[in-house]
Formats: structure tokens, C-alpha cells, sequence
């Protein structure tokens, strides 16, 4: 399966068209944001050039910033190198999960239901999962939110700002560039409450709720732990809003 290929497609035919509220650049960002978290794949890692160029031509803001100091770590990393650092991170560390529903629910029954809502919320928008990520999986969650705009489509990103803001704190104590990529992102989303901040702590020293019944609330669900969902049938192929320069998305085809 392609890394760069869209992860969300249309139901029912629908043709994906931004709200006419969603500024354009804000959803470049949020869809370089959801390439860049990627598993940096052979093919992902080819692009790098291409990404690059894409963040230098972005007007200057808190996140265009971290997003530059990112990819420029990003583009001069060996290949392999990559690959390894991001398993290390987001694959071996709970606290730096991309998964977002296991910070406010841990591996409970509320969480098979959460995932459930959320899955529910983008076939509400006209959009069904496209693989064989959970649909809490942060670069999905992303797409949603550049293809569905600013109120419905970053619902899903506000909802979560506490386990965005852990994912951050985790990158960041163990140095990873990838820190830059949150940084980016929480400079999108509406400033962290007090309550927030110390909800973060309390996670970050607890950790999320946990249970002991497995993810046995996946069962009847359509939802599997990770590396054993089954797709959905496939949908018409997602007509994305017109990209100018390297990351048209006909460019790389």
C-alpha cells in the first residue's frame, strides 16, 4: 500500500471538497503533517525532496517553523536510520503512541467505543476508512481534518489536544525531531486550559485508564488491535482539492 496514497476515501460517491471556510494553507499543513508522521517508508523517504520544497514555500507562522526545522533533519537522515528512529518512538513507547483514543481510555471497553464513534463521525462526513490503520491513528486523523476543514474535521484533533499535548512532552524528553511535527500542530489548535495542563501531568505519571479485558470491545465491531483490521470494501477513488507545485498529488503519480 502506498504511504502517500489517500487514507480516507468518499462514500457513497461523494466528491471531497473543502468547506468554504477552510483556508488553504492551513490545510496544507495539516496534510504535510499527516505525510511526515507516516512510516518513513521506501517511498515516503523518496519524497523527501518534494517535502521539503513544499514547507520552504509555505508563508511564515509558528508551525511552517517547526515544520522546517523537521524536514530538514528529516532530508538528511540515512534511510534506514529513519525507519529505525520511528519505530523507536511511536512503536516501543506508550507515552509517544499515535493511536489517540488509548490516552483517554487505555486498552478499556470505552475505548472500542470511542474508535467507534470515531469511525462513525467520518462516514457522518462522507468518508470511510481506505487501510488497515484504527481510525484514531494520528495521520488519519489529520487527513480528516485537511479534507473535512476546520470545524468537523479538527473536532477529532480537539478532542484529543491532552493526548497530543502527552505525544509531545514524550518526543521531546528523548529528543526526537518528530517533537517539531506536535509543536506544529498543538500551534494549530486553541491554547491549553489549566485543566489541561495538569491533566497531561496526571497522565503522563499514571498513565491511561487501564482494564483487564484486552480489547475483546473491538469483537462485532469492525475494529481489530493494530496489524489485523480488515478494510472496508473498496470506495471511488477520493478527488482531492487541486495542489500546486511538488506535492500535487498528480505529480507524484
Amino acid at each position: 500500500m502506498s504511504t502517500l496514497r489517500t487514507r480516507l476515501r468518499p462514500a457513497s460517491g461523494r466528491r471531497a471538497r473543502p468547506g468554504p471556510e477552510e483556508p488553504a494553507q492551513r490545510g496544507l499543513l495539516l496534510r504535510l503533517l499527516s505525510l511526515l508522521l507516516q512510516y518513513p517508508d521506501a517511498e515516503l523517504a523518496g519524497e523527501r525532496p518534494a517535502l521539503s520544497a513544499a514547507v520552504d514555500a509555505l508563508p511564515p507562522s509558528a508551525a511552517a517553523g517547526h515544520l522546517a526545522a523537521f524536514t530538514t533533519w528529516f532530508a538528511a537522515q540515512p534511510a534506514d536510520e529513519l525507519e529505525s528512529h520511528y519505530v523507536e518512538v511511536f512503536d516501543l513507547r506508550r507515552k509517544s503512541s499515535l493511536y489517540l483514543t488509548y490516552y483517554l481510555h487505555g486498552d478499556t471497553r470505552r475505548r472500542g467505543m470511542a474508535l467507534l464513534a470515531l469511525a462513525q463521525t467520518y462516514r457522518a462526513a462522507g468518508w470511510s476508512a481506505d487501510n488497515g490503520e484504527l481510525p484514531d491513528h494520528l495521520p488519519v486523523v489529520l487527513e480528516f481534518a485537511a479534507l473535512a476543514g476546520p470545524r468537523a474535521g479538527e473536532a477529532p484533533l480537539r478532542r484529543h489536544r491532552r493526548g497530543l499535548d502527552l505525544i509531545h512532552h514524550a518526543l521531546t524528553d528523548v529528543r526526537s525531531p518528530y517533537a517539531d511535527l506536535l509543536a506544529a500542530l498543538l500551534s494549530l489548535l486553541p491554547q491549553a486550559t489549566d485543566a489541561d495542563l495538569e491533566a497531561v501531568a496526571k497522565l503522563a505519571a499514571e498513565g491511561p485508564p487501564a482494564e483487564d479485558v484486552g480489547l475483546d470491545p473491538y469483537s462485532g465491531t469492525g475494529f481489530a488491535p493494530p496489524g489485523t483490521f480488515v478494510p472496508p470494501a473498496p470506495a471511488p477513488p477520493t478527488l482531492m482539492p487541486p495542489l500546486t507545485g511538488p506535492m500535487d498529488p498528480e505529480a507524484r503519480r
